[in-house]
């Protein structure tokens, strides 16, 4: 799990439901269900409507991808693939063969095994682009969707602002009619607010974060594997691929 992602909600929650608690009526003040209703349903319909069903339904995964924390050192893949350049070189190519079928990483996996089938440097370049230009395209969509969803939520307070308004304005006659009215108003602009500065948009600020760390190891491993399958020294391997690290965590030789 993400441990910043869910303390950051802990702490931002905790500290507004302790100064809702607070105030005169608690914190059931500010649960109405019908703002409940018009800020979630609203924001589920108009996302419906904006994006096609089956990337919808993908909403849960990409949501569940800020608060799983899988990350891969840049060092940690440095010392992998000196392992299999040095093993490669010493042993022959053939050898990464039984490596590549015990890997988890898809990504790896395909890389070393068109390495092992003897492709051409450039088209396995060509092919790991490919890939990294898919991923990026994919992850871009779900922090799209996020976004949508911090766009809508706002705008569905404000649209339950008004219809809090206009029940108020049409029944001044009747004062006992006013108060829930009133509170429909402000709670559903309060609800569209929470949403989307305290959920969708973090969100989708740790994500495009975490697209980010993650392509850029798929460029380090992209690296390393056309470097094995040009027979590069395992030295020179070593080299290309510290240039991804910060000079301070770099190896201690190439200071």
């Amino acid at each position: 799990m993400d441990l910043a992602t869910i303390l950051g909600l802990v702490v931002s929650f905790g500290l507004m439901g302790w100064a809702m608690m607070g105030g005169a009526g608690g914190i059931m003040l500010f649960v109405d269900l019908p703002s409940m209703l018009i800020v979630g349903g609203g924001t589920i319909g108009a996302t419906l409507v904006n994006y096609p069903f089956p990337v919808v339904v993908k909403l849960l995964g990409v949501i569940a991808k800020a608060f799983t924390a899988k990350d891969v050192s840049p060092s940690v893949v440095i010392d992998q693939f000196m392992d299999y350049a040095n093993r490669a070189r010493r042993e022959g190519i053939l050898t990464l063969e039984p490596i590549a079928r015990g890997l988890d990483d898809t990504y790896l996996k395909k890389g070393l095994q068109l390495t092992v089938d003897g492709l051409e440097p450039a088209a396995i370049q060509e092919i790991m682009e490919g890939e990294i230009a898919s991923r990026e395209k994919r992850h871009g969509m779900g922090v799209d969707l996020v976004l949508a969803l911090a766009t809508y939520a706002p705008a569905l307070g404000m649209i339950g602002t008004v219809i809090g308004l206009v029940q108020m304005l049409k029944n001044m006659s009747d004062p006992n009619s006013i108060g829930p009215a009133m509170a429909v108003a402000l709670i559903t602009t309060f609800y569209g607010a929470i949403l989307a500065n305290l959920i969708f948009i973090p969100m989708a600020g740790k994500l495009k974060h975490r697209n980010k760390e993650e392509l850029n190891i798929m460029e380090m491993q992209l690296e390393a594997i056309v470097g094995i399958a040009r027979g590069e020294n395992p030295r020179m391997l070593m080299e290309k691929l510290s240039c991804y690290l910060p000079p301070q965590q770099r190896p201690k030789e190439d200071k």
